[in-house]
């Protein structure tokens, strides 16, 4: 977690949304109607390039909304995440093996700048990350393993402040991480190159080294999952499965509604049967390879950074209530795109 500019959709986590109500329906019937929302003071996406040397920006409550472009300092990045408290823009550079915090985002904003201001970053921890999850103080990575680190993936998580990024634990998981969400205390997680959802409860009670999981699961009829978002507010869990690599019509999203008691009643180890499941794929998707999700829980509109159609799009959906092969409502070309991120509040 990619255009003349429609509307579109994440990461997302503590910071990302606000409060609500809405109660997501059982897989394959009509949602219930939605309670009227308190209108947002921001609504905004960002997205993350592993080609570009660029991230993006589009305020969704513009008149006209149309994303900005803004040059920063890795020209590889998956991951990434806005603080509106801090003005901070977040984000995990893989070509210097950092994190990335861009200060006054704002003020960048305003003044029509060319490229973000570089406040600090971590010292170079980890290599390959894939996403990051961010709370109130703490940032985590997620490190996909690769020869170049030993073939071992880690979850690098550190202390955050206003100025200051400190490594405070590492986690070594026997999983090939990708996707990741924090929701409080838990931990969700992909398990790459596999169908499996990974869950680790009391992720920050633990002490730096190996860790498992409280579970795993298996999705079924999913190929290879990527992305991941999990909304506490509808109780609602999105994964995406981006098939084969090279096959740019072969990917999909996966919707699990009534996600606790789902998770609850599989077994560890069992399997979430696709009765459980509402599933977008075929054709009419553009789905391919998407990469990361985002989730906006009071449109109920989903937005996705698929990375292998036309070099880097992004999608947005609206929430499926059927399985079938929809197309998006909007779509515009990000090249190289890896990572949505949708903030609202």
């Amino acid at each position: 977690m990619k255009k003349l500019f429609l509307p579109l959709a994440i990461i997302a986590i503590s910071l990302a949304s606000c409060s609500d109500d809405d109660s997501m329906a059982t897989a394959l019937t009509p949602m219930s109607p939605t309670p009227t929302p308190t209108p947002a003071v921001e609504l905004k996406l960002f997205t993350s390039s592993n080609t570009s040397g660029k991230m993006s920006f589009t305020d969704l409550l513009a008149a006209t909304p149309t994303p900005k472009s803004f040059m920063v300092n890795s020209i590889d990045a998956d991951g990434i995440f806005y603080d509106p408290f801090k003005d901070q823009v977040i984000q995990a550079s893989r070509t210097n093996n950092k994190i990335d915090v861009y200060s006054g985002f704002r003020n960048s904003i305003i003044s029509g700048a060319a490229a973000l201001n570089l406040g600090f970053s971590s010292e170079s921890d980890f290599t390959n990350a894939r996403e990051i999850a961010v709370t109130t103080d703490k940032v985590v990575v997620a490190q996909d393993q690769i020869a170049g680190n030993g073939n071992v993936s880690k979850f690098y998580v550190y202390q955050r402040t206003a100025s200051s990024l400190s490594l405070i634990n590492t986690f070594t998981v026997n999983i090939k991480l990708w996707g990741i969400h924090i929701d409080g205390n838990t931990m969700y997680a992909i398990a790459d190159a596999t169908s499996d959802l990974v869950v680790y409860e009391n992720f920050f009670a633990n002490m730096s080294g190996d860790i498992t999981p409280s579970k795993r699961v298996t999705i079924e009829g999913l190929v290879r999952t990527h992305g991941i978002t999990h909304s506490a507010q509808d109780n609602v869990m999105i994964l995406s499965d981006v098939g084969l690599a090279a096959d740019d019509a072969d990917g999909g999203l996966i919707v699990i509604n009534n996600f606790s008691a789902v998770l609850s009643a599989t077994a560890n180890m069992g399997t979430i049967a696709m009765s459980n499941q509402v599933r977008i794929y075929g054709p009419n998707s553009l789905l391919g390879n998407p990469v990361d999700v985002a989730y906006d829980h009071v449109t109920n509109d989903i937005y996705v950074a698929e990375r292998l159609n036309g070099g880097g799009t992004v999608l947005k959906f609206a929430f499926p209530t059927a399985n079938g092969d929809f197309a998006p409502t909007t779509s515009r070309m990000e090249a190289g795109v890896t990572a949505v991120y949708l903030l609202r509040r």
